[in-house]
């Protein structure tokens, strides 16, 4: 059974009508890869998820209904969301901002010293105000701030944009470690080296709808797919 299925979904901007039907399904302990170029609509489906976005068809997280529902309910039922934006605190300092994605009265199987062990630099700056720090350690931040919360699917949108060859590597060791941990991912992201080499499966999104299903060997050989859909 998925843990996350998407059937069927729309999504609307004012007018624009941005999603047009969009089907696909995370299973539980699995990293599933949304790929295509700008504006198809990729982080739209993410936010559709969250409920930031005015969207029609049935989104089920864990067995339930949730589209329609709240954004902080469905991040209360353990989807947790790292948007491209980053959103971090920055008046705030990093061992702050990670206590603010705690969950107040929940166990969680990730602690702070499981966040300072997969990214040491956080660590060294975790009472630096987290404005002041780079891109790359924002990301990092924003990641751990999400995983504190002991969610059971994260999706992230496009963590490696912008970022240095090796923090690039340290976040595909984190999705790597949350594979291992059991913990599902939705990635949003546009580097497919790093989305064949991570991902179970693949979809390929153009123009609002989903154009490609599969394994990362079969998007290796789906060469028209590629051509017309990913290259630039």
């Amino acid at each position: 059974m998925a843990l996350l299925d998407i059937s069927g979904l729309h999504a609307y901007y004012g007018k624009s009508h941005v999603l047009q039907g969009v089907d696909l399904h995370v299973s539980p302990g699995e990293i599933v890869s949304l790929l295509g170029r700008n504006g198809v609509g990729r982080s739209t489906t993410v936010r559709a998820v969250m409920g930031l976005v005015r969207s029609t068809g049935s989104v089920v997280f864990d067995g339930a209904e949730i589209n329609g529902k709240r954004t902080y309910e469905i991040a209360l039922r353990g989807l947790g969301y790292v948007p491209e934006s980053r959103d971090i605190f920055p008046s705030l300092t990093v061992e702050q901002n990670l206590i603010l994605g705690q969950q107040r009265g929940k166990r969680s199987q990730w602690s702070m010293d499981d966040m300072y062990d997969m990214f040491p630099r956080l660590k060294e700056r975790r009472h630096t105000l987290a404005g002041v720090m780079s891109g790359g350690e924002q990301q990092m931040l924003t990641l751990c701030r999400s995983l504190i919360g002991d969610p059971k699917l994260i999706m992230i949108d496009e963590p490696t944009e912008g970022l240095a060859p090796q923090i690039v590597e340290q976040v595909a060791r984190y999705l790597d470690t949350l594979r291992q941990r059991g913990i599902a991912v939705l990635l949003v992201e546009q580097k497919l080296a790093i989305a064949l080499d991570i991902s179970q499966r693949l979809y390929v999104m153009g123009h609002g709808t989903i154009v490609f299903e599969g394994t990362p060997d079969d998007l290796r050989e789906a060469q028209q797919i590629r051509r017309d859909w990913l290259e630039v």
